[in-house]
This record gives structure tokens, sequence and C-alpha cells, in this order.
């Protein structure tokens, strides 16, 4: 009775390693997205440069804003996803 006594009380049960399976897999996620929201600001900044030289050359910029305008929209969702995953973690 006293072995048994002893195993009730060590055991977390699977609940508590459901839980840590669960926040490992929203910390790997969230480091992923961490490297994307910085590779995407380096993209964005890139870009905004070009536009910025291409104005000084009095260049066409009709094309560049488009796509400086459709990777800031896919930032914006990189960075709603990254403070989705963040809620999780503190509710």
């Amino acid at each position: 009775m006293e072995i048994a006594q002893q195993h009730n009380t060590q055991s977390t049960g699977p609940d508590h390693r459901g839980s840590m399976m669960y926040k490992d897999s929203i910390m790997d996620e969230l480091r992923q997205i961490e490297l994307e929201v910085v590779e995407g600001e380096r993209q964005l900044a890139e870009q905004e440069a070009l536009l910025i030289e291409l104005k000084r050359l009095n260049e066409n910029t009709t094309k560049v804003e488009a796509e400086l305008k459709m990777m800031r929209k896919i930032q914006l969702d990189r960075e709603q996803n990254r403070q989705r995953l963040l809620s999780l973690l503190h509710p």
C-alpha cells in the first residue's frame, strides 16, 4: 500500500504532460514566426530603400510600391500571428 501511495504522488498525469507538449509546440511555432518577422523587416527595409532610390532617380515606382504594399500586408499577418501565439502562452 505504501508503494502505491508513493507512486500516486509522483505521477504528474497525462494532463500535465499534454500541457507541456502543447506549450512546447507553441514555443516552437513562436520561434519560427519570430525568425520570419525579423527576415520580413529586413526585406521591407530593402524594398523601402529601393523605392526611395527609384523616386530619387525619377523612375517609375508603381511596381515597387505594389510589392511593398503586399509585403507590408504579409508582415502584418506575421505580427498578428506572433501576438496570437503570445496570447496563448500568457492568457
